[in-house]
């Protein structure tokens, strides 16, 4: 194994890290981390420190690490048949069983998986989908796709347009013009005190509507939305949203991607965040929670009516023209059916719930009255806290005071707990492992309650 200080200069001089201060890193004072192992909800890096991971990586491993059900199914794999294509009708035992894993669990209108590698790619073949579809249908002015501010639906030129976080805009030309933004349901908002969540849901659908027809229903093709917002503050919808949503998207014709990428597999303590909210989607997306983030594998999940479409369109113009050269990797698709079978014999998905509700619960009381906490809020094994500079003003602390940076930075280096300092405001964010337990949901809790208390005593 490499001397730490050399492994160090390699990764400051090589590696192109995601979503990284590129010259600050380059320079040594952006902070570096080599992770070497993990299991169950803790990973280890070179110095010797064990942390408790209250991220699952990025809303991810699920499963928890170091689960050998599944290394041992990759292994497998990779021994009888490492790679084969997926085009003109291939296939493997793997891709054709997760496929059908996937359609068992998924609701009852959905008809097809496809598989791509990331939620990027799969939203992008989504878009690709609905647009082909809707020229099949000879209506080639119906290609605009409305997103919401504060979504995150991955960072390609379409999906970083449908992103809404200016993060993912700045500097990069996006976003692209077909791509719409509407209300975000962020209902902790110090502007709107005196609306219930049923009043913000309605004026969250009185913004589509009005955008829906300043722009004319039929030039809107689709509207993707995550069942519960992620990177944009892990905010979960208000009181009525998703079904007053759906009905203006049925009364316009316009279809529904459910971004499912953090959701999917069971973060809400439930299959799915669609089943979870009663949404009927169209397309749904997969990626995350497929596999626990053991291989790169994603999916797009077609609705019947999309897919009758689209057999039309093949029909009559031949083969579709989509597809990439790892779509339906065996050994990821190998790692999908171990993770879900792994899932299903550990009820990981009724501990999600459970514990979840546990953490949330315990945050919540943890943090009633504390003058910097303006809410703490979650759904399943999701949960945030929004710190504030005066919780009863709900006054937001400037961004260039970089307060959840900061909160988050101690929990890591006084309690060894890893939590997310989202991108948008200073929110702290936790999605854990489904193997979290109860003890581990109180070491977060007291991890953050200190942190806090210590970076804005």
């Amino acid at each position: 194994m490499l001397r730490n200080d050399q492994l160090d200069q390699w990764d400051r001089e090589n590696f192109f890290h995601p979503s990284t201060h590129l010259a600050e890193f380059a320079r040594g004072n952006v902070p570096q981390r080599i992770v070497t192992g993990g299991s169950g909800c803790y990973i280890e890096d070179r110095d010797g420190n064990r942390l408790l991971d209250a991220f699952a990586g990025l809303y991810c491993v699920n499963a928890g690490y170091g689960r050998s059900e599944i290394t041992d199914a990759i292994a497998q794999q990779a021994k009888e048949l490492a790679y084969y294509h997926a085009y003109v009708g291939h296939g493997t035992e793997a891709s054709i069983t997760l496929a059908k894993m996937i359609l068992d669990r998924a609701p009852a209108h959905m008809s097809k998986v496809y598989f791509g590698l990331s939620g990027s790619d799969a939203n992008e073949t989504n878009i690709k989908l609905v647009w082909y579809a809707n020229n099949i249908l000879g209506r080639p002015e119906k290609k605009k796709i409305i997103s919401r501010w504060r979504g995150y639906h991955g960072s390609g030129l379409m999906t970083g347009s449908l992103t809404g976080l200016d993060l993912f805009h700045n500097k990069f030309d996006l976003p692209m013009p077909q791509v719409l933004h509407t209300e975000a349901p962020y209902y902790y908002r110090r502007d709107d005190w005196l609306m219930s969540e049923a009043e913000f849901t309605s004026h969250c659908v009185a913004a589509l509507e009005d955008m829906i027809e300043t722009e004319g229903a039929d030039t809107i093709a689709a509207f993707i939305g995550e069942p519960v917002l992620g990177t944009g503050g892990i905010v979960p919808p208000p009181e009525g949203y998703w079904p007053a949503i759906q009905a203006v998207l049925n009364k316009h014709d316009i279809l529904l991607i459910v971004d499912e990428v953090v959701t999917g597999f069971g973060r809400l303590g439930s299959m799915f965040g669609s089943g979870h909210y009663g949404m009927k989607p169209d397309i749904m997306t997969i990626a995350k929670g497929l596999t626990s983030a053991y291989a790169p594998l994603s999916g797009s999940i077609i609705s019947e009516k999309l897919w009758s479409i689209l057999e039309q369109g093949t029909d009559e113009n031949g083969p579709i023209g989509h597809g990439w050269t790892y779509s339906a990797h065996p050994i990821a698709a190998a790692a999908g059916v171990a993770n879900l079978q792994f899932i299903d014999d550990h009820k990981l998905i009724s501990q999600a719930g459970d514990v979840g509700a546990y953490l949330n619960r315990a945050m919540a009381d943890a943090l009633h009255g504390h003058p910097n906490v303006g809410e703490v809020r979650g759904e399943g094994m999701l949960c945030a806290v929004e710190l504030v500079r005066d919780a009863d003003s709900a006054v937001f602390f400037d961004a260039v005071e970089k307060v959840g940076p900061r909160v988050a930075s101690a929990m890591l280096d006084q309690s060894n707990v890893i939590a997310r300092a989202m991108p948008q405001g200073d929110i702290l964010g936790f999605a854990p492992p489904f193997c979290l337990t109860r003890d581990h949901a109180d070491e977060i809790v007291a991890a953050t309650v200190h942190a806090i208390d210590v970076t804005l005593k």
